[in-house]
């Protein structure tokens, strides 16, 4: 797949490739050379374990959740 590089050094990633590599606006790429080749890379902005962090609103700790669920310690 081709694209032309704009004036201001800008280039549309295909739609084909967004879709594959899930790069939705905002994302954030890593740019490097290797072996001659220009490579971009996704890179996480976000901590996927912080983003579901807290999502249980629970009114007891984890000690006490897994006590519930396994019984108490012998």
């Amino acid at each position: 797949m081709l694209s032309k590089v704009a004036e201001r050094g800008q280039v549309v990633i295909p739609k084909i490739l967004r879709e594959k590599l899930g790069i939705r606006p905002g994302a954030m790429l890593d740019f490097k050379i290797e072996d001659g080749h220009l490579v971009a890379k996704k890179v996480m902005t976000t901590d996927p374990i912080a983003k579901v962090m807290g999502c249980l609103k629970m009114d007891q700790t984890t000690d006490e959740f897994i006590e519930d669920i396994r019984g108490p310690k012998e």
